[in-house]
């Protein structure tokens, strides 16, 4: 099943690019990407059921949680979740309160509100570490990623790493100005595009405010959020997330595979 739709992406790329198969192609794609997961359940601390869908090996001690940015959901990552499951991460993709695409995708409770996002994300870190992950990194695109820095800056201890994509400092109630990056401790990567101006100049402030380890990399690109991962950017976008997270949170476990600093 998995090998053959990701036959018919390749076929796709070859005779022209995903576009010359359509939705065919991204079908195909969602389909492999979809192979070996399985859907959960959990709730956050003020009772709202969220639906989430994890990736990779069940034993894996390493774990990311892919926050989607607004008004997307958990599907726009899929694909990526799939391939860091791939690399031996447990992976945890969800969709925050009011998010109900169906299917596949999910149906969480609740009324949609960019200022609880941080309470959905910390119960997505709770899931995955019910499931055996000691160690967490987060990895956010725009209003996900906002969250994930507050979510770091309120478990200083437990987030090893931070990525996001195209995140702005605030989004209604969600800030998350030079007193939370002055809290977050983990190795933290901020990705915008600089075509994308209000996610760029957020990407930089992010930076001057965070501690070390940190980096940020405006890309040439207008894409924003999960965008970056498959644009004209995509193949950089990704290796800078994966080489992040192989550098500050080793699939095998922290300090296997030395550390850095920067």
């Amino acid at each position: 099943m998995r090998r053959a739709a990701v036959a018919i992406v390749l076929i796709c790329l070859a005779v022209g690019g995903l576009g010359a198969c359509g939705g065919d192609a991204d079908r195909a794609r969602l389909s492999a990407a979809l192979e070996g997961s399985r859907p959960i359940g959990f709730r956050t601390a003020d009772g709202v059921r969220l639906a989430g869908r994890l990736f990779g090996p069940e034993d894996a001690t390493a774990g990311v949680v892919l926050a989607h940015m607004l008004p997307a959901d958990q599907s726009s990552w899929f694909p990526f979740a799939d391939r860091l499951g791939d690399q031996g991460y447990l992976v945890l993709t969800f969709d925050f309160r009011g998010y109900c695409p169906g299917g596949d995708a999910g149906c969480s409770a609740g009324t949609k509100d960019p200022d609880r996002a941080p309470i959905d994300l910390a119960a997505a870190v709770r899931a995955l570490r019910e499931r055996g992950a000691d160690a967490i990194a987060l990895v956010g695109a725009s209003m996900g990623g906002t969250a994930a820095l507050v979510v770091a800056a309120e478990d200083p201890d437990g987030i090893a790493a931070v990525v996001t994509l195209s995140a702005p400092e605030q989004l209604g109630g969600l800030v998350a100005g030079p007193d939370v990056l002055a809290r977050v401790e983990a190795a933290t990567l901020f990705l915008a595009g600089t075509e994308d101006a209000t996610a760029a100049a957020s990407a930089q402030a992010f930076f001057e405010h965070a501690g070390a380890p940190k980096q940020v990399e405006l890309l040439t690109t207008a894409d924003h959020g999960t965008e970056l991962l498959d644009g004209n950017q995509g193949e950089r976008s990704r290796d800078l997330v994966l080489g992040w997270l192989a550098r500050y949170l080793p699939p095998a476990g922290p300090g296997l595979m030395g550390s850095a600093s920067g």
